[in-house]
């Protein structure tokens, strides 16, 4: 949840009507919720931003939606033992590197019928086998709605559909990353700017 996603998810929640969070930045959610979230990747001084964001996106009447399962871990590796519990129940001693089935599954019910959908953003730790099926679902999910404009918002997001095998099926990958959360956070980017003018 660095400033730029602060200001990014701010943003999106004055444009979207449902806004998805995984990855790392859903265990600061959860634990705004109150759970507990063991050694998993936490920005405990993003909490107070968290809640003002759910809170925003309730008054707005935007979905709002976290996961509701979690694939924890031992070690931050492959080959380590794992299991399945629900979000915010992360005992200590174990991290979370993925979501779970229950959330793959809300979120893929939550993607049908969208007509636009920007992903920025794996939902676990992708480039390890036994934590990439959270990601992979949802890649799939979401290059196979039928008349829905896909946008890939490049950095990992662009390298976990390239890896996993479906780039092509999207409409388009962004190879700047960077530039593509700018365009979400809202500012003017020169080279669209200058087009705009002409």
């Amino acid at each position: 949840l660095g400033d730029v996603y602060k200001r990014q998810i701010n943003n999106l929640l004055e444009k979207v009507d449902t806004l998805i969070i995984g990855g790392g930045m859903a265990y600061t959610f959860a634990a705004a919720k109150g759970g507990k979230v063991g050694n998993s990747l936490l920005e405990e001084d993003k909490i107070p931003y968290a809640l003002e964001m759910m809170k925003k996106a309730e008054e707005k009447g935007v979905k709002f939606l976290t996961p509701v399962d979690t694939v924890i871990a031992k070690e931050f590796k492959n080959d380590t033992e794992y299991k399945t519990v629900p979000t915010g129940e992360i005992p200590d001693g174990w991290m979370g590197l993925d979501i779970g089935p229950k959330s793959v599954e809300l979120f893929r019910k939550t993607l049908a019928g969208a007509k636009t959908v920007v992903w920025n953003g794996p939902m676990g730790v992708f480039e390890m086998p036994k934590f990439a099926k959270g990601t992979e679902e949802v890649c799939k999910a979401i290059s196979e709605l039928p008349e829905a404009i896909t946008v890939i918002g490049g950095g990992d997001s662009a390298a976990a559909a390239k890896q996993l095998g479906y780039a092509d099926k999207f409409s388009h990958v962004s190879t700047g990353g960077g530039a593509s959360l700018e365009y979400m956070e809202g500012k003017t980017l020169p080279g669209i700017a200058i087009i705009s003018e002409k």
